[in-house]
């Protein structure tokens, strides 16, 4: 190994170092010995040196794409909760927002997929370009900046739910009684031009459309969209004031957008109304109403009243199965109270066991139970007084404007339908512009859901009117379409408003504690009009009508045929009656008719007619107008008040209707 790294110079002397020399006595006998090791040291100093240089730089620059791999190297899931995320990188470039093509433009084309979205994406503040420039066209025009309006709002995320709601605003629009305005928000891509085309949307469609889409928001997280559905909707609301906001209800709509709306409309007292699944057939109907009908809508409740006589088991049980095959689409379930005598017979009382109400699935333990059971204590027969004071006192209005109580008898069977009915009439003859406008809520009593056969007093068959010509259109309409107007009230089933319970609540009060004082009682109020096969308080209430000029509303033949059958074959009488009237009445079931009637066609045009346009009847049957009406209620009036005594004392002031009725009492305070 020596011999390789020699020079030249150094080889030629190797021999010469082998042979024997004189050593030179000026020289230490050690000193050449000592030269040639510490020569050969260094070399091989030098030679380790150059070989740990070597190894040091192969194992630092040894490749790592061979097979063998260091087996501890860390793998990456997602992370755990409480790790954070990396702040976002910077955000591509994005093209600007096109303007919505005009409805002749390009063929319709398929809507793209929503894009798949991860929980950690896009969140930055939120801008609604679209949003503030259609808001801004109509601010004026539509009357945004008054809280009162006629503006009603459509919004969905979901393109799906875009698709079911489109044909409903564009129906309503076409009524031409609210601006309808449908708003687009979450996280698609579609444009509006491209919207309207796939749905077959024109300019025959009465909609003002709006882009409430944030930017970005293909990218934007569920978080970012839920908050955007919030912050459109306080846009849409310091510009527009919505009456009512429509949105889908089937189940396709999305989550974040159902969050965000829910969660704000309520702050700034938008009614939400939730369309259900093929509303544009179901609900149809809601089309129809104005704005004024809509900002009602969830306001309104209803509560459900059945007096039940004794031995009437088989027509209550009946009566409650039909209750239950109800559609309420249209609102909250009723509250069901039943109100059952002392004796209960067996098959009453096991049906009551297993009897859901509202009905649907039992297992869930949110299911609400909105039932009310009322026994009797008391083994004697009521008295009409005890039995008036018992049915009225069963139900009480907790807001008298938007409360109502539906009162059935035991002999009726109720259509699928009937809920529906009584919810587009309520809302159109309570709430709607006209009706506030021409003041027909204060005049309306109850609707009815059928029509009687026979007068109140029963002395004749009573036959509906003919319809009411106008010289406009003599031809239009049909009798069998032809709803009515009646001073009579109804106890079979009908619908009485929440403020005339309370007036009826206390012309009863007052009427029995003047009874009560006064002996004996005037010939006015002992005399009976109503026949005693319906029950007691109906004569109080026709009282009520007659004093005030109230009136029900009755369904045209056709309507009520399908929304109610009285079956009479199995008449009792009312309790207090009984013994009076024992099988004394006895008749057939009125007809019902098909059930497959479209609903629409059960009110001829598919509208509710405006009162005006309504025949109008006199409590005994003959057609009046509204004028010989109020001076029939104004002569009854001055009637009452002789009948209790005093009245000359009050001044022209005192005898102004009040709710307190002191008027008809002729006392001063009230």
């Amino acid at each position: 190994m020596g011999s390789m790294f020699l020079s030249k110079e150094e080889m030629a002397k190797k021999d010469d170092d082998h042979k024997p020399t004189k050593i030179s006595p000026l020289r230490a006998p050690w000193s050449g010995a000592t030269r040639a090791p510490l020569r050969k040291t260094s070399r091989r100093i030098a030679i380790v040196f150059a070989l740990g240089i070597f190894v040091y730089l192969f194992i630092r620059n040894l490749p790592t794409d061979v097979p063998i791999r260091d087996r501890r190297r860390p793998e990456y899931g997602p992370p755990s909760v409480g790790d954070k995320l990396p702040a976002p990188g910077p955000m591509p470039k994005l093209k600007p927002d096109r303007k919505p093509p005009r409805p002749d433009g390009p063929a319709p084309k398929a809507s793209p997929p929503e894009p798949a979205r991860a929980t950690a994406g896009y969140d930055v503040p939120l801008l609604f370009q679209p949003l503030s420039s259609s808001l801004g066209a109509v601010y004026s025009s539509t009357g945004g900046g008054s809280v009162l309006n006629k503006n009603v709002l459509f919004a969905a995320a979901n393109l799906k739910s875009a698709s079911m709601l489109l044909p409903v605003a564009c129906q309503m629009g076409a009524e031409l009684r609210s601006y309808v305005h449908f708003a687009l928000m979450g996280g698609s891509e579609i444009d509006m031009g491209e919207l309207r085309d796939v749905n077959g949307i024109d300019d025959s469609c009465q909609v003002i459309f709006h882009d409430a889409r944030p930017d970005h928001a293909a990218i934007s997280t569920f978080e970012r969209l839920r908050h955007s559905a919030t912050r459109a909707l306080f846009h849409i609301h310091n510009n527009m004031h919505p009456q009512a906001l429509l949105i889908d209800a089937s189940g396709a709509e999305e989550d974040h957008f159902l969050a965000g709306i829910k969660t704000q409309a309520p702050l700034f007292g938008i009614p939400v109304i939730e369309l259900p699944e093929n509303a544009h057939s179901r609900l149809a109907w809601i089309t129809k109403l104005d704005s004024s009908s809509l900002r009602a809508w969830d306001r309104i409740s209803v509560d459900i009243l059945i007096h039940a006589s004794p031995g009437t088991s088989g027509s209550l049980i009946r009566l409650l199965k039909s209750l239950s095959a109800g559609d309420f689409s249209a609102g909250l379930t009723p509250h069901l109270t039943v109100e059952l005598p002392h004796d209960v017979d067996l098959a009453t009382t096991e049906y009551l066991k297993t009897f859901q109400w509202p009905p649907g699935p039992s297992h869930l333990l949110s299911h609400p139970r909105q039932l009310t059971l009322r026994h009797r204590i008391p083994h004697s027969r009521l008295t009409e007084e005890e039995s008036s004071v018992r049915f009225l006192e069963s139900f009480w209005p907790a807001d008298p404007t938007y409360s109502h109580v539906l009162v059935l008898t035991p002999q009726a069977q109720l259509s699928p339908r009937f809920f529906h009915y009584l919810k587009y009439a309520v809302l159109e003859y309570l709430y709607s512009g006209p009706a506030r406008l021409q003041d027909w809520d204060s005049r309306l009593l109850g609707i009815s859901l059928d029509v009687p056969s026979t007068h109140l007093d029963a002395s004749k068959p009573f036959t509906p009117p003919p319809r009411k010509i106008r010289p406009e259109s003599p031809d239009a309409g049909d009798d069998n379409h032809t709803p009515f107007l009646w001073q009579a009230p109804n106890s079979n089933a009908a619908l009485y408003t929440g403020q005339k319970w309370v007036e009826l609540h206390t012309l009863v009060s007052e009427l029995l504690a003047f009874q009560r004082a006064t002996q004996p009682v005037p010939p006015f109020f002992t005399e009976k009009l109503v026949s005693r096969r319906y029950p007691a308080w109906l004569e109080h209430a026709l009282k009520l009508s007659r004093a005030r000029g109230y009136w029900t509303l009755y369904p045209s033949a056709l309507a009520a045929a399908n929304l109610a059958t009285i079956h009479n074959e199995l008449y009792r009488a009312p309790e207090e009656y009984e013994e009076e009237l024992a099988k004394d009445y006895l008749q057939d079931a009125e007809l019902s008719g098909s059930p497959e009637t479209p609903f629409e066609n059960l009110l001829g045009s598919g509208s509710l007619l405006p009162f005006n346009d309504m025949p109008l009847l006199l409590w005994d049957g003959p057609t009046t107008e509204l004028g010989n009406l109020d001076m029939a209620a104004e002569e009854y009036a001055n009637d009452f008040r002789r009948a209790v005594g005093g009245c000359e004392a009050l001044a022209p002031g005192d005898l102004v209707r009040k709710k307190s009725m002191k008027d008809l009492f002729c006392t001063k305070d009230d």
